[in-house]
């Protein structure tokens, strides 16, 4: 009786469409890119939708909207070089994940992309769009920012450039490390990932107001009405991009994926129709 009620009430669940599809499930595959394995997962068919995830993290931190993106999209979904479980570069910049974004775009002979940026990886998308406006069509940046010392909240720069790997907060440890050395192939070197996470956070410029300004791809800026990026920033960024569209969610952090996955997904889809 039990295991009969279990299935029947799986069968609702994935009728519905509500199912999560767990990170990691779909046996990820690595390609190398200037010398480094950098892994993927890819799910569904359509065009292809790149996402890009944000520091300190991995493809997990999009594992409640992968499901539904996938209905409409070939999803494509990368752990950034010295994250989640691709291998470590020599250094990292927002410039230089884009140019691995572009390569992986090139290697993979993708004609064109929509590309879903997260806090980190939205910098890197905002760069990604101005460099290569033959591949990237559409991007969704959700809680990203152009220049960080204009974003952070008062302190946030000056505090995070004390952080060390000896002095890693208990915040990060839970957030990050712990799943870094499940997954990574460089877990053994994890203060190398750390110091160069933490060296790319207190860059001043991510990209410039003339390159936003001569960026061609369509943008929806998304950030939570309580996001760490302050939305003055985020409004400049908005006005800056042509024809760029904006998003406050209501009630929602810096995690919107976390906290707002069917509202985002819902939005992201509408977009990316239009």
């Amino acid at each position: 009786m039990k295991k009969s009620l279990l299935l029947t009430l799986f069968s609702i669940v994935s009728i519905l469409g509500i199912a999560q599809i767990p990170y990691g499930s779909n046996h990820g595959k690595y390609i190398t890119i200037k010398g480094a394995k950098v892994y993927y997962e890819e799910y569904g068919k359509g065009t292809p939708l790149l996402l890009l995830h944000g520091g300190f993290g991995s493809i997990k931190d999009f594992k409640q909207v992968i499901g539904t993106l996938s209905k409409k999209y070939r999803v494509l979904a990368l752990d950034s070089p010295g994250q989640g479980r691709s291998e470590q570069i020599a250094a990292i910049s927002y410039q230089i994940y884009a140019d691995y974004y572009a390569a992986f775009i090139d290697q993979m002979k993708l004609d064109s992309v929509y590309v879903l940026g997260w806090s980190d990886g939205g910098n890197s998308a905002f760069i990604l769009a101005h460099d290569r406006p033959d591949k990237v069509k559409k991007v969704i940046a959700s809680g990203s920012d152009s220049d960080m010392f204009d974003a952070a909240p008062a302190g946030f720069v000056e505090n995070m450039k004390t952080r060390t790997p000896e002095n890693i907060s208990e915040e990060y440890r839970q957030y990050w490390l712990n799943d870094f050395l499940k997954l990574s192939p460089n877990k053994n070197t994890w203060q190398k990932s750390f110091i160069q996470l933490r060296d790319m956070w207190v860059t001043k410029e991510v990209i410039s107001d003339e390159h936003l300004r001569s960026i061609k791809s369509k943008f929806l800026v998304v950030y939570g009405d309580k996001d760490v990026i302050k939305l003055e920033h985020g409004l400049h960024i908005y006005r800056t991009i042509p024809s760029a569209q904006l998003l406050i969610l209501p009630n929602t952090s810096h995690m919107v994926f976390s906290e707002k996955p069917a509202l985002i997904s819902q939005l992201i889809v509408e977009f990316l129709g239009k």
